[in-house]
Parts: C-alpha cells; structure tokens; sequence
C-alpha cells in the first residue's frame, strides 16, 4: 500500500463516484440488460500485467454501469430502500482503509467497544427495555442482515430448548408466524434444522391489515400442545415486507412468553422509524421480545451491510454459536472481561462495521435523522393521496409508514384480468426506465408497491412517478 498512490487514487474514485450520483438521474433506474451481457464484454481470463485506474473506470462507465440497477436513484421505489449517505460513504472507506477483523476483542477493542456504544445509543433512540443494553446480560451486535439475524437466534433459541430436554427432541420443535413474515425465517428453518411440516405459517387477511391474530397463533398452540409437539419459536413482525403490517407484539408476547417461546421481532424495515415518537407505538410490547432486530441499511443512512440485533441473553447466542480453539485463546477473553462478536453469528470474521452507523449519527444526528424519515412518510401521503382521486386505482392496504400498496381497479369484477392488467402495468412502467416498483400479492390479488425511500427523492420525482403510471394505465385501458 503507497500513500501517495492511495491519496491519488482515492481521489479520482470519490471523484467519480461524485459524479455518478451528479448524474444519477440520467440512467435508466432498472437495467435492460439481458442475462449473459457481461460474459460478451469482459476478456475470458484475467490480465497478467498491471492496468490504468482510467481503463478500468473506463470499463465501469461503459460495461459495469449499464448493468446496474440504481438504488440510489431517486426514482427507485421497489422493495426497500438500501440508503447510502456522505456520512455512511465514510464510515464504509473508514472500514475499509483500516482493515481490521474484528473476530473478538483482543483483534481490535475498539471495533467491539465502538459496536457496543453505538448499538446502545440506538436502543435508547429505539426506547428498548434496558434488558437489550450492553450493561446487564443483553447487548446489541451488527450482523450483515435480517435474514443472518433470524437465524442466529432461532439457533441460540433451538439449543437451549434442547438442553434442557434433550437433543432428540429436535424433531419435535414448532415454529410459529404470520404468512406475511420474510421468507428468511423459512430459510433459517431449513439451517437450523426444522422440520418443514413443524412450520406453522399462519395466514393473515385484510380485516386485521395483515397482522397475525393472537387467537389463531393461540389456536395453534394448542393443537401442537396436545399433539405432543414442542412450541419455541415465534417470529412477528414490525412492518412486513409486502405491506408493512404490523403485529400486536404485546398479545403475542404472552402467548410466547406463557408457553416459553423465544419471541423475535423482525421490525427490519420499520423499525428506524421508530426512534420518531409518533411510531414508537409501533413497538410498543417489544418488552416481552427476547430479540429485536432493524436494517440500519435500509432507511437509516447507512451504507449496506449493517442489520442491528439486540437480544436479552446474550448467554443463549454465545453458547449456541462459540467455537473457542487454541490459537484464538487471550487473557481477556478467558477472564470474561469483554465481548467477542465470533461468539454472536455465524462466520469468525467481521469487519468494523460500527464505524459507519457512529458516522451517521454523528455527523447527522439523532434529529436530522427522525426529519429524514418523516419527510419520506410525508411524500408517501402525497403518493397515496393521488391514487386514491384516480377512479382507475385503489390502495389496498392503509399506509402505515412510507410504503403504498395499489392497483388498478377490477373491471366488471374480474380479479384474473384485474391481476394480468397489474402486471402489465408494473412491466411497461419498469422497462420505461423512468422509475423502478415492485409488487406482491395479498389476498390472491396483485398488488403493485411505492416504498419511498431513496435519500435523492423529492416530491417531483413522486409526482412524475404517478404521471408515468398514469399513462401507461392509460394505455393499457385503452388496448
């Protein structure tokens, strides 16, 4: 590593990517590339001697960009928002400049004890019980994302179970959710080992706004109970992925808590919203949760990947997850002096990924940061708003947050065709390359998504975005 080249470098790379985002708005928001494009631009073997930084800046403008889907486009409103920021940007160089693995404490304090502060810090923005804080037996750790952090902790909870009952029973354990939960609960099923028909997927309907009734979760409780099953685990959700529904954490914490379930909370979109006091309600019975989980990446300014897990024993994930040989052995950790991240996921190493979170709220703030989120719910009321004056649309669900969920109305009661149209729709508005949605189905009925999100957007891009769909509906109305 030269300095000098570095300092050279570094600069003609954040002077590029400057004007990436200068010009964002002039790339098409979802690539049109078709699969294999790449394979027909880039050499079949790497070169074997030294290229320019131009070339290959040359080689991103004209192969790499084309083939990128800009998230951080102000007109990308599909799935989630994935932030970037100056200040994530930063931390993310920081990171990567000191290049340390922070596998335990000894490898670098400072990245364990920075993870530390900072997942407190945004636990009391969060308002979480002081169970979750690092001072007691709880604590918070930054995994890569939503879907590492349902595992980690379906695992801490399946081996505690176990212990306590044996390690044959592990045919016998039942997990619990909504069929509005991520599929990455499925995903850590079939890891940690869970039978598939030990799933219950309950299903949730629009007379609770897809939220899961506490009674049908109650309901199947007890059919297992009495089938001689082992309920231990049950997932509910702050802000689901295709609506943002959101569950009555408090009625199903006792459900989980009186018949010792571990109860996660999977408020990975929503939950930034949460540090605003007017949707803290939005978690109000997180205290009988024994985890909590939010994406910092993805409506917090932060740079993708920092998923923030809290949990409030953190003896349930070190004893499920620690691997302790010879060559990773110091004083430190043998006294139980401090934290060592190894022992809270899933790989041995980790970056120092803290650095960026810590410069996001510093170098915005807590107040900045609860404005960036309501001006975005604030947009989305302007979105939903004009839909709902458009006799050919409907909004389906009630928007909780910055995520309208709409469609084009049935015509002559015709919910087959009504779906076909729909997706008609979302493929004529994204191969425009104006803009960028997604959808889902609720209830059997497609239904097109508007996640406003994206740091760049503004209410003339949600505005022109409804002119787009508008005439593309047009159009199809008029086929």
């Amino acid at each position: 590593m030269d300095s000098e080249q570095l300092r050279e470098y570094g600069h003609r790379m954040v002077d590029f990517i400057a004007d990436y985002y200068k010009t964002i708005e002039s790339f098409p928001v979802l690539s049109q590339v078709q699969p294999g494009y790449l394979h027909n631009l880039l050499p079949d073997t790497a070169p074997d001697h030294p290229e320019t930084v131009e070339q290959v800046l040359d080689d991103v403008k004209t192969k790499i960009l084309p083939g990128v889907t800009h998230w951080q486009s102000p007109n990308f409103f599909a799935y989630y928002p994935s932030n970037s920021s100056v200040a994530g940007f930063l931390g993310e160089m920081l990171s990567a400049g000191l290049g340390i693995v922070g596998f335990s404490w000894v490898t670098s304090p400072a990245a364990t004890e920075l993870e530390m502060i900072v997942l407190d810090w945004l636990a009391k923005l969060l308002n979480l019980p002081e169970q979750f804080l690092s001072k007691g037996n709880g604590g918070g750790v930054i995994q890569g994302s939503a879907s590492e952090a349902v595992l980690v902790v379906m695992i801490a909870a399946r081996d505690k179970v176990l212990r306590s009952i044996g390690k044959n029973a592990l045919g016998k354990l039942v997990v619990y959710s909504s069929d509005q939960t991520h599929s990455a609960l499925q995903k850590a099923c079939q890891i940690a080992g869970i039978h598939q028909e030990n799933c219950r997927v309950l299903e949730a309907d629009s007379s609770t706004n897809y939220a899961l009734r506490p009674e049908l979760l109650q309901e199947a409780v007890s059919r297992d109970l009495e089938a001689g099953l082992i309920p231990f685990f049950l997932c509910g959700n702050v802000g689901t992925t295709s609506s943002t529904a959101v569950d009555p954490l408090a009625a199903l914490g006792k459900i989980a808590k009186r018949n010792e379930m571990w109860f996660h909370v999977d408020a990975a979109y929503a939950g930034s919203a949460c540090i605003c006091p007017e949707y803290r309600q939005y978690i109000d019975g997180v205290e009988t949760a024994d985890s909590f989980n939010m994406n910092a990446h993805k409506w917090f300014l932060t740079n993708f990947d920092c998923s923030l897990l809290w949990v409030k024993d953190q003896y349930a994930l070190t004893e499920a997850l620690s691997a302790n040989p010879e060559f990773l052995k110091n004083k430190a950790s043998q006294a139980n002096l401090v934290f060592d991240y190894k022992d809270w996921q899933i790989p041995l190493g980790r970056r120092f990924r803290s650095l960026k979170i810590w410069m996001v709220l510093r170098l915005y703030g807590a107040e900045t940061l609860k404005n960036y989120i309501r001006n975005h719910i604030k947009l989305a009321k302007v979105f939903e708003q004009l839909v709902s004056q458009d006799p050919d649309f409907e909004v389906i669900t009630p928007r909780i947050f910055a995520l309208v969920c709409f469609r084009m109305v049935p015509v002559d009661n015709d919910e087959k065709k009504c779906n076909g149209r729909n997706l008609e729709l979302l493929e004529a508005v994204n191969s425009s390359g104006k803009l960028f949605i997604s959808h889902t189905a609720l209830s059997g009925r497609i239904v097109l998504r508007c996640a406003i999100g994206a740091p760049l957007t503004e209410e003339k891009h949600v505005k022109e975005t409804w002119k787009v769909i508008q005439e593309k509906a047009s159009y199809l109305l008029r086929k």
